[in-house]
């Protein structure tokens, strides 16, 4: 039943493909703006957050539109890069990955700016006045503590990017073996007489991978706790 064709191997592979990259390319710019939304005292931060949120309440396919108008050929961010950088996005693995990012990022910026939040002052505090520099602070103090959050989040955008659909298939549309990700090849063979086996094997295939990564988020975050505990004592 988890046998794959070809096909099936290569919607598999892409989806991990943009999972992983969406993923670690949103974990610096997610914890950064989680700690703006965390600790930041500045104008508009309520509408900062309002617009990280905002993939969360629109329709996934109105999201891939928008992304299509300013990415696509014609659009500008999309004639941008291809005058400049001689790349386009529209249509390609690559611009599944952008929107993988677009839909996982307020969860990953959830789970963050709760972990931050959820840090005492007092402990940063306590090492600024034994002389550590802010980033010395950060580095050894804040950055530990964060840690399960930043996991969390991290998975989070994982599993949000490998179970994309809407937006995915709006923006890259869904090309075999260029832009077809696992919920891609799931829905195209539902659509054809006999491609439910194949489908069902894709469904397996995706539970095993979710639940690899929700045991491997928990024994980071154990691993991760014990040695925190380790540090205090």
């Amino acid at each position: 039943m988890l046998g794959l064709d070809p096909a099936s191997w290569d919607a598999l592979r892409l989806s991990l493909l943009v999972a992983s990259t969406a993923t670690i390319c949103a974990i610096p710019v997610a914890l950064w703006v989680a700690w703006l939304l965390a600790r930041g005292r500045f104008r508009g931060k309520a509408v900062l957050s309002a617009l990280v949120h905002l993939p969360l309440v629109l329709p996934p396919v109105v999201t891939g539109y928008l992304l299509l108008m300013a990415f696509g050929r014609n659009g500008p961010m999309g004639q941008i890069l291809e005058t400049v950088f001689g790349v386009s996005i529209a249509f390609k693995w690559t611009g599944a990955v952008l929107a993988a990012i677009i839909m996982g990022f307020p969860l990953m910026v959830r789970a963050m700016r709760l972990a931050i939040e959820a840090v005492d002052p007092k402990l940063e505090a306590a090492a600024a006045t034994l002389g550590a520099s802010p980033r010395s602070v950060f580095t050894s103090v804040t950055l530990p503590l964060i840690s399960p959050g930043i996991l969390a989040g991290s998975v989070m955008g994982f599993a949000k990017a490998i179970g994309e659909f809407g937006a995915t298939i709006t923006f890259v549309a869904n090309i075999p073996g260029q832009t077809q990700t696992l919920p891609s090849a799931i829905y195209a063979f539902l659509q054809v007489p006999g491609g439910e086996p194949r489908a069902i094997a894709l469904v397996l295939w995706a539970c095993v991978i979710a639940i690899g990564a929700v045991l491997v988020s928990e024994w980071l975050a154990h691993r991760v706790a014990r040695r925190i505990r380790g540090a205090a004592a």
